[in-house]
């Protein structure tokens, strides 16, 4: 009986163990395919308006010997003038300088934010 446990012992913790090596390895090949493909697209400057902000934080619980840590992501939703809404990723100096209602014209690539000039 001790052997049979011990055996699907070993084949869960294998089959979790390659599940999550699965996970982190199509997370990131996603996002070299995401890159590359960014690269390849045309950069486009087009009329806009701020239309939504938001932030996404993630906290890691710290242990004895070590700090927590939590990272925070900005993100601001433009609708351009064709009606369509794009929501980008920008750093949080970009984020702070951006105000709801703003209207100008946003630089982009793909899915890569680089820049908005207020006017």
């Amino acid at each position: 009986m001790g052997f049979m446990f011990s055996g699907a012992f070993e084949i869960l913790f294998f089959g979790a163990f390659f599940l999550i090596l699965g996970m982190v390895l199509f997370t990131f090949i996603r996002g070299i395919g995401q890159w590359n493909q960014n690269n390849h697209s045309p950069r486009l400057t087009v009329g806009a308006v701020v239309v939504a902000k938001r932030t996404d934080v993630t906290h890691r619980a710290g242990t004895q010997n070590m700090a927590g840590h939590s990272s925070t992501w900005y993100y601001a939703t433009f609708e351009v003038e064709s009606g369509d809404r794009m929501e980008l990723q920008l750093s949080g100096q970009e984020y702070g300088q951006l105000a709801e209602g703003d209207s100008g014209y946003l630089t982009f690539q793909g899915t890569r934010y680089l820049g908005f000039e207020r006017q």
